[in-house]
């Protein structure tokens, strides 16, 4: 294992930690390491990585969920939703090449979630990588698009609002 791939395990634990839990980044990062065995580098890695991804978790989440075709955030797994986030976040900053990237998040996906969870985050993370190729579309052009498909589907725009329910554990729903 690389030291690299370490450390994106280890802030993917940390990312979970924080959703589960609720308390700041840093409360969750002082409880978290001294039971976590890593070199110094490693530790550095996982914590850009970690706090990277904290602090944009609002933009992130809405790209995760602008590309995640018939999901939303809130019904994922916590753990889906937190490797989606750590990737994306990977993706949209050029810590890595994408390849790399996609590549680290399906074998995390492997890892820790469950058996349908890689192609699911490679999907995601596809459309994101894709989309971050292509010009930006503005905000009205994302609504009006998403309105559309939804329409398509006989939702109505009360039905759209996350419900705040909570994700099932280890098991992905659809709408």
């Amino acid at each position: 294992m690389t030291l690299r791939h370490k450390g994106r395990e280890l802030a993917l634990q940390l990312l979970y930690q924080w959703e589960l839990r609720g308390a700041s980044p840093e409360l969750i990062e002082e409880a978290f390491w001294p039971g976590a065995k890593a070199a110094a580098n490693t530790r550095e890695f996982a914590h850009r990585l970690f706090t990277g991804a904290v602090g944009c978790c609002g933009q992130l989440d809405a790209l995760i969920e602008a590309h995640a075709t018939n999901w939303r955030l809130e019904r994922m797994s916590a753990i889906d939703r937190n490797i989606l986030r750590l990737a994306t976040f990977e993706l949209r900053f050029a810590t890595a090449p994408a390849n790399v990237v996609l590549d680290e998040a399906v074998e995390l996906a492997k890892t820790f979630s469950d058996d349908g969870a890689p192609a699911f985050v490679n999907g995601v993370l596809d459309a994101i990588e894709k989309a971050g190729k292509q010009p930006a579309k503005s905000e009205a052009e994302r609504s009006k698009e998403k309105n559309a498909i939804a329409d398509s589907q006989g939702e109505t725009p009360e039905r759209r609002k996350p419900n705040n329910a909570g994700s099932k554990r280890g098991k992905k729903t659809r709408k």
